[in-house]
């Protein structure tokens, strides 16, 4: 059965959907097989993925509101073993219609439960918000990525969301875990990331990943192409970093086939 999870913070501009396309096709060439589900009406993660959220005809706004099947609003995008169900503007009022809906925090989980087991991850990128498409979200989870920045106020707001996880756990899925905090656009040179890096580790401890996403040109760039940093430059810092990254998330979750598909990398 695969594991959903969400990638999370309603602080906008962290790395969230760059850590969701980019974890999500170094699971792929590490032969996992993955869906991202583009949560957030801005599309970025579809479009980061090779797709014009434009000419998208179907999306997770119809699995939400309209009771589509999930499998059939799935898109295979050029990443191996990597496939996403997109993102729409229409997502925006997606809140507003589902506000008298019955059961409406679980809408997500019912229509993930079909495809679950086809996948060995789900990952959902949410949107930079605490409203009710992110409730759903980890409400669906089995467990949350909470990207942070290396930069000033990089804990701000970090509080909000981890009382927001907590009354997802008491109300709605208790069965929720914090896979972890990873920090994102670290800048070497920058004694303000080493301080933020001293501080978060020092607040949450067991709860940051060892991989540190460092800032990366070609990470930045590879949206404006349409591709996974692993599409579009395999050997730079970024793509590095996020293979680690993903290997570090596997170890976590101690899925030993890794171990056998890691050799067949090297």
């Amino acid at each position: 059965m695969g594991k959903i999870i969400a990638i999370t913070n309603q602080k906008g501009g962290v790395g969230k959907t760059t850590t969701a396309i980019n974890l999500g096709a170094s699971f792929g060439v590490l032969e996992y097989k993955t869906l991202i589900i583009d949560a957030d009406p801005q599309a970025n993660a579809t479009s980061g993925v090779g797709f014009d959220p434009r000419n998208v005809k179907r999306s997770i706004y119809d699995c939400l509101v309209n009771e589509a099947e999930a499998k059939d609003l799935i898109l295979e995008t050029e990443n191996p073993n990597l496939d996403i169900i997109p993102a729409h503007i229409d997502l925006v009022g997606a809140e507003l219609e589902m506000i008298n809906m019955p059961n409406r925090e679980h809408k997500l989980k019912q229509a993930l439960q079909a495809i679950k087991d086809d996948y060995d991850f789900i990952l959902i990128d949410c949107s930079p918000s605490l409203g009710l498409i992110t409730v759903n979200s980890l409400t669906a989870a089995d467990s949350v990525i909470i990207p942070v920045q290396c930069e000033y106020f990089a804990l701000e707001g970090l509080g909000k969301l981890l009382n927001t996880i907590k009354i997802v756990q008491t109300r709605l899925n208790p069965e929720l875990d914090i896979e972890g905090i990873v920090l994102t656009m670290y800048d070497t040179r920058l004694r303000l990331a080493n301080q933020v890096v001293d501080e978060v580790k020092t607040h949450f401890q067991e709860l940051v990943f060892n991989t540190i996403i460092h800032r990366n040109t070609r990470l930045g760039e590879a949206p404006s192409f349409g591709e996974t940093i692993i599409m579009h430059d395999a050997t730079c810092k970024g793509a590095i970093n996020y293979l680690n990254f993903a290997r570090e998330v596997l170890q976590k979750n101690d899925l030993t086939k890794m171990k056998n598909k890691d050799k067949q990398l090297i």
